[in-house]
């Protein structure tokens, strides 16, 4: 995240806890995927806290590595397969739109396999420009701007067409944070736009608890149909 190493700490504590919060509410094991989200951005928020530490320090270049690596594993690789496929987990069977949530697993798939061929046999650096962490990736130009689109589509699209109460709401504000980040952080995309996808990943709790109310709402109305009366 951007700003400073206790910024980074204070959201990857406070998202770790509205993580643990968010799983305890997971009815199905379907759920728990998605549900986790909070938690592992909580983590991803940590691992930059401690990037901010170790980066004015030349001695800790190997921890430095090690950290660098770590986080953009998070953004590069976990996230464009998580999204769609944890959207694609709370979808009931036989639900229109699947087909197409399915594509988009597919998408991320081929996004992560890629950016995790890279992150494994390229250069990558990290440093602190001002208030900011830049990360440094001498990637080949493989699929330029296409790529970048495909990585937009694959963590964000799924959102929209999932049948989910105020799920397209998390989408939304995630692709507006992201044209945010582009316009006004360009050179420090990856931390400033995870950090607003961390903070945007707090609603996760709140759709949580709403399938949950939904699955019990559910339950109750069977119970009824089929008592004798």
């Amino acid at each position: 995240m951007c700003f400073s190493a206790n910024a980074s700490f204070t959201a990857g504590v406070v998202l770790t806890a509205i993580g643990i919060a968010t799983i305890k509410k997971v009815q199905h094991p379907r759920q728990l995927l998605f549900a986790s989200i909070p938690f592992l951005f909580g983590i991803q928020q940590i691992i930059e806290g401690f990037l901010w530490i170790t980066l004015p320090r030349p001695g800790s270049i190997i921890i430095q590595t090690a950290l660098t690596h770590l986080f953009l594993f998070f953004a590069q690789v976990v996230w464009p397969v998580m999204a769609p496929v944890s959207v694609l987990m709370l979808e009931k069977r036989g639900a229109g739109g699947r087909g197409l949530l399915k594509m988009l697993v597919a998408t991320g798939v081929c996004v992560s396999s890629f950016l995790a061929w890279c992150l494994l046999f390229n250069h990558v650096s990290a440093q602190i420009d001002g208030a900011h962490i830049s990360y440094r990736q001498n990637y080949p130009d493989a699929l330029g701007d296409v790529g970048g689109i495909l990585y937009v589509i694959a963590t964000v699209a799924p959102s929209f067409f999932s049948h989910q109460k105020k799920m397209w709401l998390l989408g939304s504000s995630i692709l507006f944070s992201y044209m945010i980040s582009q316009v006004f952080y360009t050179h420090y995309i990856i931390s400033v736009w995870c950090f607003f996808a961390a903070v945007i990943s707090v609603s996760v709790y709140f759709i949580t608890d709403q399938v949950k109310r939904t699955a019990i709402a559910n339950s109750v109305n069977r119970s009824i149909l089929i008592t004798p009366s």
